[in-house]
C-alpha cells in the first residue's frame, strides 16, 4: 500500500524534482483541451450559476471550468495521474487578466489561478507517495497578445500589450498559483520570446517579494519547418534568450508532432548543457476523423518518445494538443528503460544541491 504524502511535506513546492530528475525521466501530463471536449459541455456548463447572466458568451473559456465545473478537471487531472503523470499542469494556461480581457473576466483572474492550483494540488497530494511524489506545476501560457509582433499587417509598428502590461498581468497569475500551493511554474507555449521575458521577470519578482524559490521550466513552440517560434529566433537563439532565467528545465511543446518537432529537441539537448530538457509534443498532426482531433495512437507517440529517450534527449516527457492519459501511459512505458539526459552543469547542479 502507497504512503499518502501530506501537502506540508517536503514533497511540497518541488524541494524534490532536481534530484529525481537525475534518477530517471519524469512524466508530464498530457492536453487538457483535447479531454475537456470529451465531456461536451454547453454554454451553460460554463456558466454555471454564478455567471448565468454574465453579457459575453463564455462556452471555450477552458480556464473557467475551475470555478463553474471543478468536478471535470479534477477528474482530468486524476486520470493523468492514474496514467503515470509525475507532473499535472494547472487549468490555466489563459488565466491572465489579459486573456481573460475577452470574456470580460479579468477581475476573476487571480481568483481562477488560486481555485486552478488548488484542485491540482489535492490531486497531486491524493496520488503522491514516498516513492513517488507528484508534483504540480502552476501553467503560464503565451496570453493572444503579443509585445513583439504586430496585429496589423499593415503597421509592423504597432503593438496591442506592453511589457509591462505583460508582466503585472503575469505576476497576478503567478501569485495566485503560488497561493494555491503549486509546487513549480512552467511557461509554456512560448511563440513570442519578449512575452516570456515579461513572465520571468514577473516570476523573479514574486520570488523576491515573498522569498520563496520555486523551480521553472520554461518551453517554446516552434511554429513550423523554419525551425524558428513565431517571433523569429531559431532553438539556439532562444534558449540564450531565456538562459539567464536559470531554469530547471527548458524544452519545447505544441504545434508540432514528435517527428517533426525531433531535429529541434536534439539541437536544444545539445546546446543547453546548463539544465534539463522536457519535450511534450502533439499528437501528430491535426485530423478532424480522430477521436482526439490528431493522428496519433498512443502507440505511435510512445514508439516516438521512446526513440528521443534512447537517443538521450529528455528528461521530462509528456504530451501536447490531441493527448490523453493513453498517451501518457504509453509514453511512461516507453521511457521506462532508459536512462535520463545527464545534467551536470551549473545551473542544474546549483538546484540539486540546494
Amino acid at each position: 500500500m502507497n504512503t499518502q504524502v501530506p501537502a506540508s511535506s517536503a514533497y511540497t513546492r518541488g524541494a524534490s524534482l532536481p534530484g529525481i530528475l537525475q534518477q530517471r525521466i519524469v512524466i508530464l501530463d498530457g492536453a487538457m483541451g483535447t479531454m475537456i471536449q470529451r465531456y461536451k459541455l454547453g454554454e451553460q456548463d460554463y456558466r454555471g450559476t454564478r455567471f448565468a447572466d454574465h453579457p459575453k458568451d463564455l462556452k471555450g473559456n477552458n480556464d473557467l471550468l475551475v470555478l463553474t465545473k471543478p468536478e471535470v478537471i479534477s477528474e482530468i487531472h486524476e486520470q493523468y495521474l492514474a496514467a503515470g503523470s509525475d507532473i499535472i499542469e494547472t487549468n490555466t494556461f489563459g488565466t491572465t487578466s489579459v486573456a481573460q480581457e475577452d470574456y470580460g473576466l479579468a477581475e476573476y483572474a487571480y481568483e481562477m489561478n488560486v481555485a486552478a492550483a488548488k484542485l491540482a494540488r489535492a490531486a497531486c497530494d491524493k496520488y503522491s507517495s514516498v516513492d513517488k511524489p507528484r508534483f504540480a506545476a502552476g501553467a503560464l501560457g503565451p496570453t493572444p497578445r503579443t509585445a513583439s509582433i504586430s496585429p496589423d499587417v499593415n503597421d509592423p509598428g504597432a503593438r496591442n500589450v506592453d511589457f509591462d502590461t505583460l508582466k503585472a498581468a503575469y505576476y497576478e497569475q503567478a501569485k495566485g498559483l503560488l497561493d494555491g500551493g503549486v509546487d513549480l511554474f512552467l511557461v509554456e507555449t512560448i511563440f513570442d520570446t519578449l512575452n516570456a521575458k515579461a513572465a520571468i521577470f514577473a516570476l523573479d519578482e514574486l520570488m523576491e517579494d515573498t522569498g520563496e524559490r520555486l523551480p521553472v521550466i520554461v518551453s517554446g513552440t516552434v511554429t513550423d519547418a523554419s525551425g524558428r517560434i513565431l517571433s523569429g529566433q531559431t532553438v539556439t537563439a532562444f534558449w540564450h534568450s531565456v538562459r539567464h532565467a536559470r531554469p530547471l528545465a527548458i524544452g519545447l511543446n505544441c504545434a508540432l508532432g514528435a517527428t517533426l518537432m525531433r531535429p529541434y529537441v536534439e539541437e536544444l539537448a545539445k546546446v543547453a548543457g546548463d539544465t534539463a530538457i522536457s519535450c511534450y509534443p502533439n499528437a501528430g498532426l491535426p485530423n478532424p476523423m480522430s477521436d482526439t482531433g490528431f493522428d496519433e495512437t498512443p502507440e505511435v507517440t510512445g514508439r516516438l518518445m521512446r526513440d528521443f529517450a534512447a537517443s538521450g534527449f529528455l528528461n521530462i516527457a509528456g504530451g501536447c494538443c490531441g493527448t490523453t492519459p493513453a498517451h501518457i501511459a504509453a509514453i511512461a512505458q516507453n521511457v521506462s528503460a532508459y536512462k535520463p539526459r545527464a545534467c551536470g552543469h551549473k545551473f542544474f547542479s546549483e538546484l540539486v544541491d540546494a
